[in-house]
């Protein structure tokens, strides 16, 4: 893991195309800026998870569902 210092105002250059901004530090909490194409997904880690843990139970169904399907054709 990269660890940067950064102050308020200060950015982060990812790639060519993404930007991350310090745009305020009030108490223990940051607030970031983040600039980047629409196409770029951003989420926070915990939402991100969630999406994962979701697709992977609709994975498991669908999965499910087609050998369901498959032993009803036979």
């Amino acid at each position: 893991m990269l660890v940067l210092k950064r102050k308020n105002g200060e950015a982060i250059q990812i790639g060519d195309d993404i930007e991350l901004t310090i745009l305020a530090i009030e108490g223990d909490q940051v607030k970031l800026g983040i600039r980047a194409p629409r196409q770029v997904d951003i989420h926070r880690k915990e939402v991100y998870l969630a999406i994962q843990e979701e697709n992977t139970e609709a994975s498991r169904s669908t999965g499910l569902i087609g050998q369901l399907l498959k032993q009803q054709e036979k």
